[in-house]
């Protein structure tokens, strides 16, 4: 077979003389069903989880084949930044970092359950599944990373300076160190998704991995034990294909970002969509429910803010808003008021858009308003990080103007007309304009004397992080804030609330066998990644605190497959 994205098929010679000839069919209960390639792992997914299981599969000298749904590889890996946050790490331990377990545990447990967080319980106020997954990811992450550096699949370098995300915590004793990036991502990092897809897909050929692009999966095969033996799936043009895997069926299909459906019945807020590959449309599942798995955290996501418009026009390149960009810069509601700080880190800031009042049964916030002048314009603009705010000349369909605050309230209120019908009708308050005014002289008050005494705004040291490009100014008292000139031109973009991917699906160990409904493996199915339940609950822990899980999920789980044994 092809090693890239042959889509032939291969019929045996005994069933093709059985047709033939005319020869009749044994009953369809009795029938071996016929194969078009058959292999030690079958791998749906060719992201970081899926290439990365396939590689550490094959290390061990398993025959893989690779099925990708959409037309290319990468999935959403190809749109992330590629930061993998990985504890204790090697580069950590070699710069004398330390970063030990019980420490870390507090640290993800008190953010995972908050609720419930005890640092003087066993685990934490974790429950067993919990607990066990995230000591998991820490004893595998560092190996992980490791091989695949080893062994020219990914070269990483270490950031040494990055902080987490909740870094003053008195639970984070590792408050910087555990971030890694490809070794040949650009220094803003924007490419290493970009990279980590060269260099693991080519290293994945190099070794003889079969890799089908336009070949979804639609069904999981068992036979009558019930172990699972391999998947049916559909190329292409819609021809019906059947793989054998000898040992397993491993998913890394990501999560359901792009199923309005599940987002509306699972999600825990008005979601409109968000940065994953347009292909994640929550495959697993309904692949893994039909074979009785348990689903599992389906209510949370890796969230972040996103532009209204190119969230209904479900725009596959839209990137999550990593950096609320600009200093003379802030954000209202349909209102006028300003209720937030903006330079929140992306996944908190996108769950303030969930605020319901109860008295006007609303969402105040559903779309909320960025606001700000031409000197943010001049200095903030980027087309990176899914910015708001955008160089001329990009694609900024998204971008309102006007040459006055009354003009720009105009723009603004006939732009949400447009987006009526999605938004619930949602229009500018009558006193929207006055109440502006007052939130931008409220707020360069602030600015002006550097303590955003609303928010806090510019007092974590996250809110620096992604600040984005600013001017520089003497006497400067707040990184984050300036004040908005007092003439325009003006900006403003419409927001809303969005996904990185989602977090929840079928329950896995941490072997990352998928679990059913009885808490027991389903013999021969594995699962990696976000199209699999997340220990991790509503949190967020770090920058690269999804794929640093993927990547040691994906090690454990080659690992515990290899072990599991070959399907009669």
């Amino acid at each position: 077979m092809d090693a890239t994205t042959s889509r032939r098929r291969f019929v045996t010679g005994a069933t093709a003389a059985a047709a033939t000839l005319g020869l009749a069919a044994r009953p369809a209960a009795a029938a071996e069903p016929a194969f078009d390639g058959e292999f030690d792992f079958v791998v749906c997914g060719s992201g970081a989880g899926g290439l990365a299981s396939a590689l550490f599969a094959r290390w061990q000298g398993a025959s893989v084949v690779v099925l990708e749904k959409a037309g290319s590889i990468g999935g959403t890996t190809n749109k992330a930044a590629f930061w993998y946050w990985v504890p204790n790490n090697a580069a950590m331990r070699k710069a004398g970092m330390s970063d030990p377990k019980p420490d870390f545990l507090k640290y993800v447990a008190r953010l995972s359950n908050p609720q419930g967080y005890d640092p003087a319980a066993p685990r934490y106020g974790l429950s067993a599944w919990e607990y066990e997954m995230c000591e998991a990811f820490y004893d595998s992450a560092s190996p992980a990373a490791e091989l695949l550096a080893e062994r020219g699949a990914l070269p990483y370098r270490h950031v040494a300076d990055v902080p987490d995300y909740f870094a003053e915590l008195p639970e984070d004793k590792a408050p910087k160190g555990r971030v890694l990036v490809p070794a040949e991502a650009a220094p803003s990092m924007s490419d290493g998704g970009r990279v980590a897809i060269r260099t693991m897909s080519a290293k994945a050929r190099a070794e003889g991995i079969s890799i089908r692009t336009g070949t979804r999966a639609t069904k999981i095969l068992r036979n009558a034990e019930g172990r699972v033996i391999g998947l049916e799936a559909t190329d292409e043009l819609g021809a019906t294909l059947r793989f054998k895997a000898r040992r397993g069926v491993v998913f890394a299909t990501g999560g359901f970002t792009h199923n309005a459906e599940l987002r509306r019945h699972f999600l825990n807020g008005p979601v409109y969509g968000g940065c994953a590959a347009p292909s994640n449309e929550g495959d697993f599942v309904t692949l893994a429910s039909a074979v009785g798995a348990q689903l599992r955290n389906m209510n949370y996501a890796w969230m972040c803010p996103i532009p209204l418009e190119k969230a209904v026009a479900r725009d596959g390149s839209i990137s999550g808003m990593f950096s609320v960009a600009g200093d003379s810069m802030l954000w209202v509601n349909k209102y006028g008021v300003r209720n937030v700080n903006e330079k929140l880190q992306y996944n908190e800031l996108a769950h303030t858009f969930f605020e319901w009042d109860g008295a006007k049964a609303e969402y105040p916030n559903l779309v909320r308003i960025a606001v700000w002048d031409q000197r943010s314009q001049d200095h903030s603009a980027s087309a990176e990080y899914g910015r708001l705010i955008v160089p001329k000349g990009t694609d900024d369909r998204h971008v309102i103007r006007g040459a006055t605050l009354d003009e720009l309230a105009k723009a603004i209120d006939a732009r949400l007309a447009k987006y009526a019908s999605v938004t619930g009708g949602a229009k500018l308050a009558p006193d929207f304009l006055a109440k502006l005014r007052a939130s931008i002289a409220r707020f360069n008050g602030f600015a002006r004397n550097g303590k955003d005494l609303d928010f806090h705004r510019g007092e974590r040291i996250v809110e620096q992080l992604f600040n984005g490009d600013v001017k520089d100014e003497p006497g400067r008292k707040n990184p984050t804030m300036w004040p908005l000139s007092d003439s325009g031109p003006y900006y403003a973009a419409l927001v809303v609330a969005g996904t990185l991917d989602t977090k929840g699906g079928p329950k896995t160990d941490t072997n990352g066998r998928v679990l059913d409904a009885a808490d027991k493996p389903i013999p021969g199915l594995y699962g990696v990644g976000n199209c699999v339940a997340s220990a991790s609950g509503r949190a967020y822990w770090a920058g690269g605190a999804t794929l640093g899980p993927i990547l040691a999920f994906a090690y454990r789980t080659a690992n515990a497959a290899m072990r599991d044994g070959v399907a009669a």
